[in-house]
């Protein structure tokens, strides 16, 4: 059985540090704490943990902490965790069940990583990341900020979660830090490489600096460096800034642009039916919504939405077939949305439309719904 250093770097993580170690303690032979400047109880709840707890001054660089938190491993395997991830039960028996069946020649191990949620807990952000590696290879982390281990070497993609869950009553609002990072690299560096311009453009975005997002991510793409789901990402981020800037023509023809790279994606056909639905051409617009639903989830280790392979598509197909006056279809594909999410507002107010038409039987409706609008 192959062993595991759990490797964390923390700053002020009292709420969450004993959830996150809880969740993990049975699977990993060493935990590896490396506070970078706690002001709080975290160092005294990691001590109830482990006694590998080490300082680190903090210098704007993720990797950085995070090498020097791998520097201090002596297993076979260095595995991370950020403060406010779980591993949730069933993947910590899963990943018991690795270490008894890896073979000690593999070097990295991915796993899934569920990011956000929707309010009934339901993943709508997820992706794939490296999360184990063989100590021996002497992997190094990159960039000072959404950091990375280049996946070289013979790699085991597993069905492993892991969760990434904010402290109860958190504000939910995109941080600085990134942003001042990315800012500082800038000024310092005066050239980004392709993965920092794209993940500089994704900052950017988030705290709707349209103009500046855009413009990182046409430098991205037009680098031709980028991962082919990067490249797909960046068409549907750099669309939404287009769209943001009153430029819907130009998002219309940047999601085009992502065909070139893979076969079709839900979240870019949704996007292009958003902007006939816009302009109030529904019938094309429920076209691309047909498309987008008709796409199963790709087997992507990039960045996912579920909710558009599945939800998203059924439910803007349903508003756009009573737009039309199609109401038993508008049902059908309200019906199809409810199996994705079967509480949500969305399903409930168009069943109440739709019963007041006569078109589904009152008896059906949920007595505490309301609302007159298709949504």
């Amino acid at each position: 059985m192959v062993t595991i250093s759990l490797c964390m770097i923390v700053k002020n993580e009292e709420a969450i540090l004993s959830r996150c170690l809880k969740s993990v303690t049975s699977a990993v032979d060493e935990i590896i704490i490396v506070d970078t400047g706690s002001s709080d109880n975290t160092k005294a709840i990691a001590a109830e943990f482990t006694d590998k707890i080490y300082n680190f001054e903090w210098i704007d660089d993720f990797s950085a902490a995070r090498n020097f938190a791998y520097s201090k491993a002596t297993m076979d395997y260095q595995m991370w965790l950020d403060a406010d991830d779980v591993l949730p039960p069933e993947s910590c028996k899963k990943l018991l069940e690795l270490k008894g069946n890896l073979p000690p020649t593999v070097d990295i191990v991915t796993m899934k990583y569920n990011t956000h949620f929707d309010e009934y807990g339901v993943p709508v952000f997820t992706s794939t990341r490296e999360r184990l590696t063989r100590r021996e290879r002497g992997y190094r982390w990159q960039d000072p900020v959404h950091e990375c281990i280049p996946l070289v070497g013979n790699i085991v993609h597993t069905d492993i979660v892991i969760h990434h869950r904010k402290p109860q009553n958190s504000i939910q609002k995109p941080s600085n830090r990134n942003l001042e990072i990315y800012n500082n690299l800038e000024r310092r560096t005066k050239i980004l490489t392709p993965r920092q311009q794209y993940y500089f453009a994704r900052e950017l975005k988030d705290h709707k600096n349209w103009h500046k997002s855009a413009y990182y991510f046409e430098k991205f793409l037009n680098s031709g460096k980028g991962w082919i789901e990067d490249n797909i990402s960046a068409c549907f981020n750099l669309a939404i800034c287009y769209n943001s800037l009153g430029d819907n023509d130009k998002a219309l023809s940047t999601l085009r642009e992502s065909f070139a790279f893979d076969s079709p994606r839900a979240e870019i056909c949704s996007e292009i039916g958003y902007h006939y639905k816009r302009d109030h051409n529904f019938q094309v617009a429920l076209r691309w919504f047909k498309i987008a639903a008709s796409l199963d989830l790709p087997d992507s280790k990039g960045f996912i939405l579920p909710d558009y392979y599945g939800y998203i598509p059924n439910i803007e197909a349903c508003v756009c077939c009573c737009e039309l006056g199609e109401f038993k279809i508008a049902e059908t594909y309200n019906e199809r949305a409810a199996i994705y999410k079967p509480n949500s507002p969305a399903v409930k107010n168009n069943r109440v439309i739709l019963a007041r038409l006569n078109i589904i039987d009152s008896d059906e409706v949920d007595s505490d719904s309301s609302g007159n609008t298709m949504v």
